[in-house]
């Protein structure tokens, strides 16, 4: 009975990962991307965020909820896994490792710009171009940001990989290694747009 409620909660956290928390990143990347046009286009799109019909809603059940235990189940896992990189230093068990790694670091990113940006406009602060560039001014924040868009994004694909071989879409070795492939694709792809868009911020 123990055995199978873990294996419903893995598929779970799972799907969570990627429908929808990795639908929101996505998005959440994109509007970022505004700000590589002008910070009047990236002010304009976060209010239409802003703006969203039944926003408080969607934002408890579309993404703290499913994010709150894909966090929890994560760090369970994170601490409970068995590590074989010492032992097996095959590709994909660095990638098991750094999975879990990332995870850990994009919880703590997530957590903090939740604080800076959702928490203080909660009380009467503006989300809009200054708030992102006056945070990115410090050296500090901007190589925070940094090295959290990257755990955020690696977490995000190298988590399809693991998504498609658990939800049986990747059987065999050889669509395994396409997927591969595909989410390293992915990962390079929304890592550009994050970049582009932080650095956008920095004057």
């Amino acid at each position: 009975m123990a055995s199978n409620r873990e294996f419903l909660n893995r598929r779970l956290h799972s799907l969570l990962g990627v429908i929808p928390v990795g639908v929101f990143l996505i998005v959440h990347l994109t509007v970022n991307y505004y700000a590589t046009i002008s910070p009047e286009a990236y002010n304009q799109a976060a209010k239409v965020m802003h703006y969203l019909p039944f926003r408080i809603l969607l934002e408890l059940f579309v993404i703290f909820i499913p994010l709150i235990f894909h966090a929890v189940y994560g760090l369970y896992i994170a601490f409970t896994a068995k590590n074989n990189v010492s032992k097996y230093n095959y590709f994909r068990n660095w990638m098991f490792l750094l999975q879990r790694i990332t995870g850990v670091l994009t919880l703590i990113f997530v957590v903090w710009h939740v604080w800076q940006t959702r928490v203080q406009a909660a009380f009467g602060a503006e989300v809009n171009f200054d708030m992102m560039a006056n945070i990115v001014d410090n050296p500090f924040m901007l190589a925070f940001y940094i090295a959290g868009i990257l755990a955020s994004v690696f977490h995000f694909a190298n988590g399809l990989w693991s998504f498609f071989v658990s939800w049986g879409l990747t059987v065999t070795p050889r669509s395994q290694q396409i997927a591969t492939y595909v989410t390293m694709a992915i990962f390079f792809g929304l890592s550009f747009v994050g970049l582009r868009a932080i650095f956008a911020f920095v004057s």
